[in-house]
């Protein structure tokens, strides 16, 4: 396994990750704060919720099982070399749990907050059963030739796949309200800083390395990055520009931190609290 060849660039390389994953757990809590004040989570993508628990959980097991597998690991270097890094660091190992948790602080605010007439699609429900099918059924055809890091990749691949799929009910919803009010831009804020850190990241390793095969080897974690930062570019135009006047009418007229305005059918504010199938 290689080692690194400046110790600046590995403490920047370690700085920008801690940096990128506390950007990315803190972009969370935003939402959680909102949702207490106003008692409520009307505005709030349940189907997020659901897809995002399906994305946490197969990158945890992807990065928990690259950092700590030695089989996951010497099926690496054979497939990339032994001159190369492994491109997990313990950072990531920390940002799904972190997420999980947090999806499960969710879980109980959807529980006890008022939630209107938003509920889960039949579509997320679909999509969620139809993943972890298929994620089982890897499993048995990669258990007989003990191909761990096929498997693991088939995990990265699912994560990818969810976070492309997992903004998109929040963004819809957006457009369908045409509105941003009772959902906070403040984790769209973290959740960019963090992708940007995180490709920031990977970079420093290339440069130290001379070797881009830590994109490849990963190629999960800058997709990941990548994806999360287009659509924060969707969630920044849809707040600032698309739905900015009208959030703030409703801001001078209501107070958008209660749960008045966002439960009770007045003429500028009808269905808004409808549920929402992408």
């Amino acid at each position: 396994m290689a080692s690194w060849n400046s110790v600046p660039l590995e403490i920047v390389y370690e700085v920008l990750g801690w940096s990128s994953i506390i950007c990315w757990g803190v972009a969370g809590y935003p939402q959680v704060i909102l949702n207490f004040r106003r008692k409520s989570v009307v505005g709030f993508s349940f189907d997020y919720l659901i897809l995002n628990f399906t994305k946490q959980s197969s990158y945890l097991i992807y990065n928990v099982s690259l950092f700590f597998s030695a089989a996951v690991q010497r099926q690496y270097f054979d497939k990339y070399g032994y001159d190369q890094m492994i491109p997990v660091a313990l950072s990531d190992v920390i940002f799904p749990i972190h997420s999980l948790l947090l999806i499960f602080v969710f879980s109980v605010q959807i529980a006890f907050s008022e939630r209107g007439n938003q509920k889960l699609s039949k579509i997320a429900i679909a999509i969620f059963a139809g993943v972890w099918f298929f994620a089982a059924a890897c499993f048995f055809i990669a258990l007989p030739t003990h191909s761990w890091l096929w498997l693991v990749s088939i995990f990265n691949t699912i994560q990818v796949f969810m976070t492309i799929i997992k903004y998109s009910p929040q963004a819809f919803m957006n457009f369908t309200r045409k509105s941003t009010v009772g959902f906070s831009i403040g984790n769209v804020v973290l959740d960019f800083t963090g992708g940007v850190a995180s490709l920031a990241q990977m970079s420093v390793q290339s440069i130290d390395q001379g070797s881009w095969v830590n994109f490849f080897g990963n190629i999960g974690k800058p997709l990941l990055a990548l994806i999360s930062i287009m659509f924060d570019l969707i969630f920044f135009y849809q707040h600032f520009v698309l739905y900015h006047t009208k959030a703030s009418r409703i801001s001078f007229q209501l107070d958008p931190e209660s749960t008045e305005p966002l439960v009770k059918d007045s003429d500028h504010l009808k269905g808004l609290s409808q549920p929402v199938d992408f």
